[in-house]
């Protein structure tokens, strides 16, 4: 390689110094948790750590087995056969991977409570006048976030399965007809188990780290018991400790989604590779797989945006529509700076561990992005006592980080960094590294390379990565509500002060926008899979 050994000196101390600073909010994390919660900890071991453990335990199962049949079956239907709207639906049961779980959660709540027309019309129907008279599940239980969570987060799942299906060689399938074995339970379910269990992982990290919609159903798991101690309770260093209790379940899942990876590979020693062709299906059959794929589809996106759309034309109001569109420009500029920031940085780290390729580098480079395993309310506390200690460094001037954007932005470039640096690290493995030999062979030094050369080869990774990055600051909930500045609102907080006050009508507004921005990811995301 033709960098100078100063360069390659920059680059990895400012790789590692990175890395370090991203990093920084969860050591913090494990320091305070350290610190003297004044009896507080023996009290909740012996009051409520038992029950947060259990609910998050029971929530997960519950979640992970729905998003199992939900996703699933939709990927053996898609990959297997082929019938009419099946390219469509291929599509569209992507859409409620852009349905925020909180928002969902609102929805839900507001057609099927007491008061929602759903309950209404049933009593009017039937002539009741009272709940007592009848039985109706309650949706603001763990068997409703369960049904929640699993609509919107078995996408995951679909995306790893599908996958896995269709690449499964057609020669498996041969064999299971000749010794008449079932080939989905036989050869497709085994094969693609790897998959399967990498897609489970990340649903249930997704349950851990769900903050929205578990709070507005009032469902006691560890992520809501740290914000309950925290600001409840008044002890950063009680909510750090069950924050540590967390790590364990985030461990846990981490190393299943590696296992997952890394072990129970096949291989097909054929010189050609034929992929299974899908099953042409007409008539009745047709019929059945598009009702099993519509079902999913229609809990997590139909239903809940049509009744947030019901609830905005019926309550359209300009007054709000203005005190919106001032939100909307906030989440739009905290979501354009974040995303810019995130970019840099995972540019800086990526390109820069390509260059060393040495082993230290990437392994700085992947824990970089590790704050995404966390849930936001672990960070949040982690980045405000990193930004504490900084204020007190900084105490003789009259700069303060804590309560600022700064605190916002800082703690979404931990979370985020993993979005942005997949994006550029996966532009970056097609680009040989030749190519920068030969800038500097032409006489250009490592930022020209960076810019002529590297950032032109993986422009649309950056895109995708800054777009991806973008939706999701602008529908993160726990650390903005946590460290936002006073009076600065985003859509996200905007839409949570509302449905905690049991204001859906007014909620449903700024809950509507962030779904609709949340479907240009998911139209990226199935533009990339096709190609």
């Amino acid at each position: 390689m033709a960098f100078s050994p100063q360069v390659l000196e920059f680059r990895k101390a400012s790789v590692f110094a990175l890395a370090f600073l991203l990093l920084s909010p969860v050591f913090a994390l494990i320091i305070l948790s350290f610190g003297d919660s004044e009896g507080l900890w023996p009290h909740l071991v012996r009051s409520v750590l038992g029950r947060y453990v259990s609910t998050t335990l029971l929530l997960m199962i519950g979640v992970g087995c729905l998003s199992l049949v939900f996703g699933m079956t939709c990927a053996w239907v898609i990959a297997a056969y082929r019938f009419r709207f099946s390219n469509w639906l291929d599509f569209i049961i992507l859409l409620p991977i852009a349905c925020p779980a909180y928002l969902v959660a609102y929805a839900y709540t507001d057609f099927f409570e007491y008061a929602g027309p759903v309950q209404g019309a049933l009593r009017q129907l039937m002539g009741w006048h009272s709940a007592r008279e009848y039985y109706f599940p309650e949706i603001r239980s763990l068997g409703g976030a369960i049904f929640v969570l699993s609509s919107v987060l078995y996408p995951y799942i679909y995306l790893l399965a599908r996958t896995a299906f269709r690449h499964i060689p057609a020669n498996f399938y041969e064999v299971a007809a000749l010794s008449n074995r079932s080939i989905f339970w036989n050869i497709a379910l085994p094969l693609a188990r790897p998959a399967i269990v990498a897609g489970l992982a990340l649903v249930s990290m997704e349950v851990v780290s769900d903050f929205g919609t578990v709070e507005f159903f009032a469902l006691e798991t560890l992520t809501l018991g740290i914000f309950n101690v925290w600001i409840g309770m008044d002890s950063i260093t009680g909510a750090a400790q069950i924050a540590t209790v967390t790590f364990a379940f985030i461990i846990i899942l981490l190393f299943a989604e590696l296992y997952s990876r890394g072990s129970k590979r096949f291989n097909d020693t054929s010189r050609t590779q034929a992929i299974q062709h899908a099953k042409l299906l007409t008539g009745t059959k047709s019929f059945f797989c598009i009702l099993i794929c519509l079902i999913p589809i229609s809990f997590g996106f139909l239903i809940p945006v049509g009744i947030l759309l019901w609830n905005v034309i019926m309550t359209a109001d300009l007054a709000a529509l203005r005190e919106v569109w001032t939100v909307l420009r906030n989440s739009v500029y905290v979501s354009v700076i974040g995303a810019v920031i995130i970019m840099l940085s995972a540019i800086t780290i990526a390109s820069s561990s390509k260059v060393n390729a040495s082993k230290p580098m990437r392994v700085a480079g992947n824990l970089s992005a590790a704050g995404y395993a966390f849930p936001g309310t672990m960070l949040a506390i982690g980045v405000l006592s990193c930004l504490g200690a900084a204020d007190q460094f900084l105490s003789w001037t009259n700069i303060y980080l804590s309560g600022t954007l700064f605190a916002l932005f800082f703690a979404y470039l931990v979370r985020f960094q993993a979005v942005g640096y997949g994006a550029v690290s996966s532009g970056l493995t097609k680009i040989p590294l030749n190519l920068m030999s030969c800038s500097r062979t032409l006489g250009l030094n490592a930022q020209q390379t960076t810019l002529r050369v590297t950032i032109p080869l993986i422009q649309k990774s950056i895109i995708v990565g800054a777009v991806l990055a973008f939706v999701d600051i602008m529908k993160e909930l726990p650390m903005t509500l946590l460290l936002r500045p006073f009076n600065f609102e985003t859509l996200a907080t905007y839409s949570y002060q509302f449905a905690h006050d049991e204001l859906m009508d007014q909620a449903s507004l700024p809950a509507l926008i962030i779904i609709l921005v949340g479907l240009v990811p998911v139209i990226f995301l199935n533009k990339l899979l096709r190609a």
